[in-house]
């Protein structure tokens, strides 16, 4: 799949937004990625989880037991990659504001174990079930993610993923003109 149909499939849905954006940081941007969005259209978001599968099929030489992802975004995508891996999937969940297995979930120690996100940016969330998942004592074979929006600041640096988006990003005093002109939103679900 070329780079521009990725990015018209995305744009077309609705998962790459724009407009003037306050993100869970408290920082500010005039692009949002929302990757749910995707998934109201499940014809679109399987044949971007088959190239995410793809990319993940000729990166990781070994069998994968696990798909694992943080709640909430990387629910749909982990669930969707895993089908096409022919692995297991389940996700952390936050309770008391740690990530948790619940509902039952167990992973075995030593099970080949990839980390599935939608977007990842600072690589926060990530990381908390990165070390949950080292508790337990699983092989960690890469971090994947539909849209890669990491910077050289981030806590995950080069994970799989089928876009890469370089978006500026800007304090609230420091903004471009053009940002300045728009009303700003707060979209997703973490509570700054």
């Amino acid at each position: 799949m070329e780079k521009e149909e990725i990015i018209s499939l995305l744009e077309d849905t609705g998962a790459i937004q724009h407009g003037h954006f306050i993100l869970s940081s408290g920082k500010r941007s005039g692009t949002y990625c929302q990757c749910a969005k995707l998934f109201v259209h499940p014809e679109i978001a399987e044949k971007l989880c088959i190239e995410l599968a793809s990319k993940v099929k000729n990166l990781v030489n070994k069998k994968i037991d696990y798909v694992v992802a943080p709640a909430m975004g990387g629910i749909l995508v982990g669930y969707e990659l895993a089908r096409h891996l022919k692995s297991k999937s389940v996700f952390y969940e936050r309770a008391e504001n740690i990530f948790q297995l619940r509902r039952g979930f167990k992973i075995e120690p030593k099970s080949n174990v990839l980390l599935v996100e939608d977007v990842i940016t600072t690589g926060k969330s990530a990381n908390e079930c990165i070390s949950e998942l080292n508790k337990i004592g699983v092989n960690l074979l890469a971090k994947v993610c539909i849209i890669d929006r990491t910077n050289s600041d981030s806590e995950i640096q080069n994970p799989i993923s089928i876009h890469k988006l370089d978006i500026p990003i800007y304090d609230k005093d420091s903004l471009p003109d053009d940002l300045k002109a728009i009303e700003a939103i707060k979209p997703g679900s973490r509570i700054i």
